[in-house]
């Protein structure tokens, strides 16, 4: 595909559309990304937002599926990236799922390690149920980060993934007998935001754990901010350009360009096509729906946290949710617009795996610790609420723990929304993936991308295959670009 001669106008530099912009810019088209903030990135932005040289992440910490990407597998694409700075480290552990105050389950890049973990027979029926998947994890990634509908590559594979996929999250536990691995997948599934009783509210736990047994829960050395300025140095070696601080509310600002991609929620994406999409592309956006949102707290701490669990002491996640049982009611409080009294909250210590996000100051090693609880969409709490929200988590798995706080800020639903306008309601995920948004996202057919203008194509995580640090919504939406122009 070559699109020499053309150009091209991406809206938004969040991952996904830095890696649109890149597919492009290497098929020879002429790239500009315009970005309304001052910084790019959108949501893999870093600061050293409270104190001068320790590094938070803004918003996505821990990336499970960033090595597992076509995008990043590319050997061409790859190596570049590395060259141009982007690194990823994992913690001594990946992830620890605390039960009670002293029992937790973990989780390890090996399945076989995980399952020597877990009681009885539940060890080797964790190892054959994510052995030969992970084992397979590349082509398990090529054929589920992309549209449903399509014509597979790898069918075996597919079916085999799908088999337990397509089931609800508290169907598939059952082949459990422990809480410790009943909670260890229902933690992993509740990264969609989802119900776990709702047909395939398994899928995101099945990839996230296949994907992590492949490559283990990495962070990206000196921040998530790494990911956007290594993508960005390949998109302007490649002859592509990025403009900050450009607010695009309307086609008109960018209509002169052959392809105009929209790293937007299809909120915003709707606002900027107005009235010249068609009528029933419009009615199916006009059903998209949004999901839970995020409370978020970033804390700097004086040394570590005190988790009760020496695992939870050296893993990179943890989560914080109880039982299985646990979970799925907060899950479903959320779903339905209620705050859960013990929301499912996640705590990443990148420091473990980066040491160079930490500092020293008169004597004391402070370290950022990353944390954000489900919640309803639009919760209305106050930073303080968030903070004490999330701390309250924290604090049952590590007496002691607001001790070691030094300082903190706290994001409620408003202020995550206000921070990226993609985040509507607070909700990170670009919208709700419920059984029939994970197959229709944002509508139903072999070309999702498409806005019904010629030319101009959705790119955000509200299309397919949906959130997370993959890319390929990116390159999805720039390779059909391509094959229109």
């Amino acid at each position: 595909m070559s699109g020499s001669g053309s150009s091209a106008v991406v809206v938004g530099s969040g991952p996904n559309g830095l890696a649109a912009a890149l597919v492009l810019a290497r098929a020879g088209v002429s790239v500009t990304v315009v970005e309304a903030a001052d910084t790019v990135g959108g949501g893999v932005r870093s600061s050293d937002l409270l104190e001068t040289g320790l590094i938070h992440d803004l918003c996505s910490a821990v990336h499970p599926l960033a090595q597992v990407s076509p995008l990043l597998r590319d050997p061409s694409i790859g190596p570049e990236l590395e060259r141009s700075g982007l690194r990823f480290a994992t913690a001594p552990v990946d992830m620890v799922h605390v039960l009670s105050t002293n029992r937790v389950a973990t989780l390890h890049t090996s399945p076989s390690q995980t399952g020597a973990g877990l009681p009885g027979q539940d060890g080797p029926v964790w190892r054959a149920t994510f052995g030969p998947l992970s084992a397979r994890a590349d082509a398990v990634a090529d054929e589920i980060l992309g549209p449903l509908v399509h014509l597979p590559r790898h069918p075996m594979v597919l079916a085999g993934f799908g088999a337990g996929a397509a089931l609800p999250a508290s169907w598939s536990w059952r082949r459990w007998r422990s809480p410790d691995a009943r909670a260890l997948f229902a933690g992993v599934a509740a990264h969609a935001f989802t119900p776990l009783h709702h047909p395939a509210s398994s899928a995101a736990g099945t990839l996230l754990t296949v994907a992590g047994h492949r490559h283990g829960w990495p962070v990206a050395v000196g921040g998530s901010q790494r990911i956007a300025d290594a993508l960005i140095a390949e998109i302007v070696r490649c002859g592509g350009s990025v403009v900050t601080g450009t607010l695009i509310t309307d086609l008109s600002q960018v209509e002169d360009a052959d392809i105009v991609l929209l790293d937007t929620s299809v909120e915003v994406a709707a606002g900027i096509l107005g009235d010249r999409m068609p009528s029933r592309i419009a009615r199916a956006w006009s059903r998209f729906r949004r999901g839970p949102a995020v409370a978020k707290v970033d804390f700097v701490l004086d040394g570590d946290v005190p988790w009760s669990s020496g695992d939870a002491r050296r893993a990179g996640t943890v989560h914080l949710g109880g039982t299985a049982d646990d979970i799925a009611a907060a899950e479903r409080d959320c779903w339905g617009g209620r705050l859960p009294d013990r929301p499912f909250t996640l705590v990443a210590q990148q420091y473990l795996a980066d040491p160079s996000r930490s500092r020293t100051v008169n004597g004391r090693r402070l370290n950022p610790l990353w944390a954000y609880a489900h919640v309803p969409a639009g919760w209305d709490g106050s930073a303080r609420d968030t903070f004490e929200l999330v701390t309250a988590q924290i604090e049952r798995a590590a007496p002691g723990f607001r001790d070691t706080v030094v300082d903190w800020v706290a994001s409620p639903p408003s202020v995550i929304e206000e921070h990226n306008p993609n985040y509507t309601g607070g909700d990170i995920s670009g919208g709700a993936n419920d059984l029939r948004q994970l197959v229709a996202r944002p509508r139903l057919g072999p070309h999702p991308y498409d806005t019904g203008v010629p030319g101009v194509y959705l790119c955000s995580s509200s299309a397919a295959p949906g959130g997370g640090v993959h890319f390929m919504c990116g390159v999805q939406a720039a390779r059909r670009a391509l094959t229109v122009l």
